[in-house]
C-alpha cells in the first residue's frame, strides 16, 4: 500500500516524503529494508528509526525538530498502535486458497471460493465459512459451525458443532471451542453423578483472538459469549454460560468458572482464579494468581484500578496488609530475641 494510502484509512499525517512511497511491510528498525515501516515513541528510538534502512517510520509529533532527507515520515499520537493497524493492512495475502484432496468436507458445507483449507483438515454437514478465511491442516469445524470472513484457524483446533465464529477471528493451534462444559448433578442418596445437559451454543464475536491449546465450553442450555475484540492468551478456560465482555484480555493459565460475566476492558493477568456465578465489573484489572469467590460482584469506580490477592481486594489494602503484617513478624522476632528464644534442633544425640 501506499503511504497516502495508509494515512486515509488510520489518519495521521505524512510529515515528509512521497505520499506514493509503497510500504510492502512492516518490521524493526535494526532489521528493516527500505520498502518496510518501522515505529518509534521516544526521541532516542527515533533518531535511531530514522537513521537506519527503513523507508518509512511512524512516530510522534514533536519528538525531532526535522527529519533526516530522503527518509519517509508519519506522524501519529499513537505510532505503536499506527503500526500494529498497518501491518494487518500491507501483509502479503495467504496464499493457500482451494482444498486439497486430503481434506474432508461434508458435500452440503458451504464454504467461499476464496477460502483456503488445509491438507487433512475436516469441515462437518451444514458448516458455512466465508471468504478469506484459512482452516489449516488437521482442524475440525463441525457441523453446523459458521465462519466468517477473514478468519484463521490455526492446525488441530477444533470447532465443536453448532458454534458461531465472527469476522477476523484468530483460533490458535490446539484451541477447543465449544465442547461440553462441566455441568453434572448429584443424587443425595447414592452420590452418583449425571451429566446435565449441554445443548446451548458457542458465540465468538468479530476481532477475538483466541491462543493455543485454549478451551472455552458451549453454554448449557444458552449460551457462552465472548465478546468483540477480546484477546485471550494461551492455556485459559472459559466454562459454560459464560459473558465474556468487549475488549477484555484473559492472561495465560486463567479459569473462569461457568456462569460468569465479566465487563468490558477489564484485564485478567496470570493464573487468576474466577468461581462459578462472579461479576467482575467493566474496567477491573485483576494481578496475577488473584482469586474471586463463588457468588461475588468485584467492580471499580475508576476503569483501570487494581484489584490483588485472594479474595481480590484493592491492591493499596493488599500493600498495607503486607507491611503491617512485616512489622507484626519483624516485632514479634525482637521480643522473642529479647527472651531468649531460640529454635532447637531435633537430631540424635548419639
Amino acid at each position: 500500500m501506499t503511504l497516502r494510502e495508509l494515512v486515509d484509512d488510520l489518519g495521521g499525517t505524512i510529515a515528509q516524503g512521497d505520499p506514493e512511497w509503497f510500504v510492502e511491510g512492516v518490521n524493526s528498525f535494526e532489521r528493516a529494508s527500505a520498502f518496510d515501516l518501522a515505529f518509534a515513541d521516544s526521541a532516542a528510538s527515533a533518531a535511531d528509526a530514522l537513521n537506519s534502512n527503513a523507508g518509512t517510520v511512524v512516530l510522534k509529533p514533536g519528538l525531532l525538530s526535522e527529519y533526516p532527507h530522503g527518509k519517509c515520515v508519519i506522524e501519529s499520537d499513537q505510532p505503536k498502535l499506527w503500526f500494529a493497524q498497518a501491518a494487518r493492512l500491507v501483509r502479503k495475502p495467504s496464499l493457500l486458497i482451494g482444498i486439497p484432496a486430503s481434506a474432508a468436507v461434508a458435500p452440503d458445507a458451504k464454504i467461499d471460493p476464496a477460502v483456503g483449507v488445509g491438507p487433512c483438515a475436516v469441515v462437518g454437514p451444514h458448516a458455512r465459512i466465508g471468504a478469506g478465511t484459512r482452516i489449516d491442516a488437521g482442524a475440525v469445524i463441525g457441523e453446523g459451525v459458521t465462519i466468517g470472513m477473514d478468519c484463521h484457524i490455526y492446525s488441530r483446533a477444533v470447532i465443536y458443532a453448532g458454534t458461531t465464529i465472527g469476522n477476523r477471528v484468530v483460533v490458535h493451534a490446539g484451541a477447543v471451542l465449544g465442547s461440553d462444559g462441566f455441568g453434572y448433578v448429584r443424587d443425595n442418596v447414592s452420590g452418583r453423578y449425571t451429566h446435565f445437559p449441554q445443548q446451548g451454543t458457542l458465540i465468538v464475536e468479530d476481532d477475538v483472538e483466541i491462543g493455543a491449546n485454549s478451551t472455552i465450553d458451549r453454554g448449557a442450555l444458552e449460551a457462552t459469549r465472548i465478546r468483540r475484540g477480546t484477546k485471550i492468551d494461551n492455556l485459559v478456560h472459559v466454562g459454560h454460560n459464560c459473558d465474556i465482555g468487549e475488549d477484555v484480555i484473559l492472561v495465560a493459565l486463567t479459569g473462569i468458572s461457568g456462569s460468569s460475566s465479566i465487563g468490558k476492558g477489564a484485564v485478567l493477568a496470570g493464573q487468576v482464579g474466577i468461581g462459578d456465578h462472579v461479576k467482575v465489573g467493566p474496567g477491573v484489572v485483576l494481578g496475577g494468581q488473584s482469586g474471586v469467590f463463588t457468588g461475588k460482584t468485584i467492580e471499580v469506580d475508576k476503569p483501570g484500578a487494581v484489584m490483588f490477592g485472594t479474595p481480590a481486594r484493592p491492591l493499596r489494602q493488599v500493600l498495607r496488609e503486607q507491611a503491617l503484617l512485616a512489622k507484626m513478624a519483624k516485632k514479634q522476632g525482637t521480643k522473642e530475641q529479647g527472651l531468649g528464644i531460640r529454635e532447637q534442633g531435633t537430631g540424635n544425640s548419639d
